[in-house]
């Protein structure tokens, strides 16, 4: 495993993370979430996602259960806030913020989280107003730093703007994959600007660039894509023309030496901007298999050869707050 600093912190963070979305938070039994996590200390792995709405607490509470059994300086923690945790609880407002980080430790059962991401934006509570609470979060030593997920550039320069001087952004965590490469633009100059890594999600595409997925074929029985709550996510990059054209890396994954799953993690690490690449696993198998691909560097020749495979194939990105505004509230 190799290991890349996060951001201006001081952390070091494995390029491989593992992260709980969907997996840990219900749809993986206790059993098989503590053996992948064992297989990624095994790995090498170090870095650990979660949030506080995966499963509204059951992931946060899942990782602090297995956790306990390693020493808590070995491992770097990861967590965020904003989604829905009841009807009422939701957002950055400083009331928010200050009961759901307490929430989150006490599930992680951990007197701090190494990084306390903001999950989305929030337009309804005035940054200034968010900014100062995360901060607190951070003098108070409940978090070392600070990153948010899925900023726009605009975002991303008002929460900066508004931090208190002895606080600011380490990281940054947008959807990035070779089927979805739109961050390659505005946000990752902006957040190059500020010293902001990139801690990417869906690396894989859901699984669709392992190539499992075959055009004009079901989807495997046992695949995410086959879960109720997972198939408006994939089923956009599960187009004939997507599918036909993941198939056609096949043969640059196997020239050079590499399985899918590889080739696609190796694509996104090639990039200096990021420190670390977020996997999801239900299997230990899964997360060795994912593990190997640190350290992997693509020639020029193969970074053509997937670019021509791709072609002019249409990319699919969502968001995950649909109608969520992207205005930004200030103080009046």
């Amino acid at each position: 495993m190799r290991f890349r600093q996060l951001g201006s912190s001081d952390l070091q963070v494995s390029e491989i993370s593992l992260g709980s979305w969907l997996t840990y938070a219900g749809g993986v039994e206790a059993d098989a979430t503590a053996a992948c996590t064992r297989a990624a200390f095994d790995a090498g792995i170090t870095f650990f996602d979660t949030a506080n709405a995966y499963g509204r607490g059951a992931a946060e509470t899942a990782w602090g259960e297995i956790l306990a059994d390693y020493r808590r300086e070995d491992y770097v923690l990861a967590t965020k806030v904003f989604f829905p945790m009841s009807d009422t609880d939701r957002g950055l407002s400083p009331e928010q913020i200050a009961k759901q980080i307490d929430a989150s430790l006490q599930r992680l059962r951990t007197d701090h989280v190494d990084l306390y991401q903001c999950h989305r934006f929030d337009a309804r509570t005035p940054i200034e107003d968010t900014m100062e609470a995360l901060a607190e979060v951070v003098r108070s030593g409940k978090a070392r730093y600070l990153g948010f997920s899925e900023w726009t550039p605009d975002q991303t320069r008002a929460g900066l703007a508004a931090a208190p001087s002895d606080v600011t952004f380490v990281s940054s965590q947008p959807q990035y994959s070779m089927l979805w490469r739109a961050p390659e633009g505005e946000v990752f100059d902006v957040c190059r600007e500020h010293d902001i890594s990139h801690v990417v999600w869906s690396p894989l595409a859901e699984g669709v660039l392992t190539g499992k997925y075959l055009p004009g074929e079901a989807v495997p029985v046992d695949s995410r894509a086959a879960s109720d709550e997972m198939n408006g996510f994939i089923k956009q990059k599960l187009t004939d023309a997507t599918l036909e054209a993941v198939q056609r890396l096949r043969p640059v994954a196997e020239g050079a030496g590499l399985t899918m799953a590889e080739l696609a993690l190796a694509w996104v690490l090639r990039r200096p901007e990021l420190a670390s690449a977020i996997i999801g696993a239900s299997r230990p198998e899964q997360v060795h298999a994912n593990a190997a691909a640190a350290g992997i560097e693509l020639t020029p020749d193969t970074l053509r050869a997937i670019d021509e495979a791709l072609g002019d194939v249409p990319v699919a990105g969502y968001r995950l707050a649909p109608g969520a505004s992207d205005q930004i509230t200030h103080r009046s």
